[in-house]
């Protein structure tokens, strides 16, 4: 495993739409384990292959202790709404209030490309909508009820 860098906001790669994953092998094993690394080194709950400049459609999320791997994740299913402060490892101290779904059913496969369903609340539901929107480009400055507030502070979208 290795820890790689992140990317920052500003860097044309956060902008692009991810690929899907084809090929369940050594090299994807070796994104996953290293994104691991790479979100646990930076204190973070979650890290999209674009954030690592790898334009393929894998997050890896851990929440309450609770490490997922999520290839090519689709959501199928949200309810209700939640409105908290978000931040991300691309965009550095910024914090903004971003509306989410209370609850996030998303269908994805497994690192050997096994089909699975998971459902989430809260937590668990806003990392996994934060993360899938950096697999389309989108960070979560674009969402925020604070745009102006990142704006006026020097921030570029």
């Amino acid at each position: 495993m290795a820890i790689r860098n992140v990317t920052m906001i500003g860097e044309a790669v956060l902008r692009k739409k991810s690929k899907p994953v084809k090929d369940f092998d050594e090299d994807l094993w070796q994104l996953l384990d290293d994104m691991k690394e790479t979100m646990y080194q930076n204190d973070g709950m979650g890290l999209a292959a674009p954030q690592v400049g790898v334009l393929r459609r894998a997050v890896v999320i851990d929440v309450n202790n609770a490490f997922i791997e999520l290839i090519n994740p689709v959501i199928i299913k949200t309810k209700g709404e939640d409105i908290e402060d978000e931040g991300c490892l691309s965009v550095g101290k910024f914090r903004g209030r971003v509306s989410r779904p209370m609850e996030v059913t998303v269908r994805a496969q497994d690192r050997y490309g096994f089909e699975f369903t998971l459902t989430g609340e809260k937590w668990l539901a806003r990392c996994i909508c934060h993360e899938l929107d950096h697999l389309d480009g989108i960070l979560f400055v674009d969402k925020s009820l604070d745009k102006d507030k990142y704006l006026k502070n020097g921030g570029r979208i």
